[in-house]
């Protein structure tokens, strides 16, 4: 389904009139499913699409698969990774598999750790809402810190399942007090109170891999945990970090060249002139879509030292009426250089404010207000940029919708650019408020949704069931069309979607089960184990083939 520019903003700014213009180019999930199921009840497999039953909305408390599929268990919060005692973190987010040298089948998994959210209880033992005050002790706030970032995992395939090894020496956590370098134009800067270093990470949702096997997770909700943590400055936190897994001892990064805001993921990708290109969403009604394009261009033989690339560059803000890139830049920009604050302040001295406070300079630059943007993924075929855009009450839009970004002449530095909307959540399309996305090697698009606790199984939700996970062909007679694959455990949303080299495994996260629940003595959900066991988050693998 594509949209011309002025129908898409319509939609944007108008609300539920607008959405369900929008969603008319979009066939049922009933009818598209008995015009594309065998006889079997399985998909017609075209092009490479995966041979599965779909599976139907429900809320039972178990991670639900298409018939014939199976999932391994890797990590789960508590699990010990290295012989220090280090543990796996809580709230399992964004997963990043890199494989040692040819071996496919053994390698590092990186997976973020967000926040706590209601189920701080099960880190710590306080409960948010039972006080109007913090009174968190200084212990539970350790905990608290502790829990979040991200942890490296040595995993493998043995006898056909994975398993994460304990003893590993790669097995590392990074979290809310491991020390960072800062690079870029904030660092040392009045607007980073001089700081070079800093400390902690967390709220770190999505992410991306460099080409140079680094690791990209981002910073998205940080201002929840300042709160709760009683952190002295904000402006440390919102950023894209960088880790290498292979080498323990690194001290990770923060690239302050991209921007602070509440970034979801790091998509990168090089232009034809080997500049790298960031593409980067900020998860907030009415926040905007972003991407860096590097000063430098990459060079294969340079490792680990191509990392410089995010630290020089420029940052955009895209225009979604006039298709049009925007640099947020404070030398190019008289709009910038003369902002000033109600007070009659200056708002921008230097390009170091300007990407500290990101979004008043997008906003006052033009950018195009948006629905959530959240995931964004590069088409492995044809290269274009599919944004994730979960929903926006704010303008009636309850269901979110895919939007696919076409750039001129097919370069990713290009300052021009055409979109659609590729697929609208609804009824027509069966899902709602989509979330993480992965292509596999033949362009489907697997996709997963947030519905929030608030919202899960009610009113205009209930008929989507739990979260799930659906297969979207990108191409052929099926394109546009949503089938479900997986359905999550209760008051759970599935993340992290990160395939395998081979793509015979997925690996997915399973975030927040339980987090419907209002008496932590009863939990709304038992997942993994079932029984009397408390919720615990944490990585599966699904097997796809074998």
């Amino acid at each position: 389904m594509t949209l011309s520019r002025s129908r898409f903003l319509t939609y944007l700014g108008k609300g539920a009139a607008a959405l369900a213009l929008a969603k008319s180019g979009v066939s049922s999930v009933s009818a598209s499913a008995k015009k594309n199921l065998r006889s079997d009840g399985k998909l017609r497999v075209t092009g490479g699409f995966p041979d599965f039953k779909p599976v139907l909305p429900n809320e039972s408390d178990s991670l639900v698969l298409p018939s014939g599929y199976r999932y391994d268990t890797i990590a789960l919060y508590g699990d010990r990774i290295n012989r220090a005692g280090d543990t796996f973190g809580f709230n399992s987010d964004f997963n990043c598999y890199l494989p040692f040298s040819n071996k496919k089948d053994n390698g590092l998994l990186w997976n973020n750790h967000e926040t706590l959210g209601v189920l701080e209880y099960y880190v710590n033992g306080y409960d948010p809402r039972k006080s109007a005050s913090n009174t968190r002790t200084d212990k539970q706030i350790e905990q608290y810190l502790y829990s979040l970032g991200g942890s490296i995992v040595r995993i493998s395939k043995r006898d056909g399942v994975w398993k994460a090894d304990p003893d590993s020496k790669y097995g590392r956590r990074i979290h809310g007090t491991t020390e960072f370098r800062l690079t870029g134009p904030a660092a040392g800067s009045p607007a980073m109170n001089g700081k070079n270093r800093v400390y902690g990470t967390f709220a770190n949702c999505a992410g991306g891999l460099t080409f140079w096997n680094t690791v990209l997770s981002c910073e998205e909700n940080v201002e929840w945990v300042v709160e709760a943590c009683k952190l002295p400055d904000e402006t440390h936190y919102g950023w894209v970090i960088e880790v290498d897994p292979f080498r323990p001892d690194s001290v990770p990064v923060k690239h302050t060249a991209l921007g602070r805001f509440s970034h979801e993921n790091a998509a990168t990708v090089l232009s034809p002139n080997g500049k790298l290109t960031v593409y980067m969403g900020d998860d907030a009604k009415d926040q905007f879509v972003y991407k860096f394009v590097s000063k430098g261009s990459f060079d294969s033989n340079a490792g680990p030292a191509n990392s410089r690339l995010l630290e020089e560059g420029t940052l955009y803000a895209a225009n979604f009426e006039k298709g049009t890139w925007i640099p947020v830049d404070f030398e190019s920009s008289d709009k910038l250089k003369n902002a000033k604050k109600e007070n009659g302040e200056t708002m921008f001295s230097s390009q170091a404010d300007v990407l500290v406070e990101c979004r008043a300079a997008a906003k006052l630059l033009g950018a195009t207000p948006m629905d959530r943007p959240e995931d964004i993924e590069i088409h492995p075929l044809d290269g274009t940029v599919f944004i994730a855009m979960t929903n926006n009450d704010k303008h009636g839009n309850l269901f979110g919708q895919i939007v696919r970004i076409i750039e001129k002449n097919g370069d990713h530095s290009s300052l021009e650019f055409d979109y659609e909307v590729f697929a609208a959540g609804g009824s027509g399309s069966g899902f709602a408020a989509p979330d993480n996305m992965a292509f596999d090697k033949n362009g489907n698009l697997w996709m997963v949704t947030d519905i929030s606790a608030a919202n899960l199984n009610k009113s205009v939700y209930k008929k989507y069931g739990n979260n799930g996970m659906f297969v979207i062909p990108t191409a052929g007679p099926q394109s546009g069309k949503a089938f479900q694959f997986a359905s999550s455990p209760v008051g759970a949303e599935l993340t992290g979607l990160w395939f395998t080299p081979d793509e015979t495994e997925l690996f997915v996260s399973v975030q927040h089960p339980g987090e419907t629940t209002s008496d932590f003595r009863k939990p709304t959900s038992r997942w993994p184990y079932g029984g009397d066991s408390d919720p615990r988050p944490g990585v599966v693998a699904i097997h796809l083939r074998g």
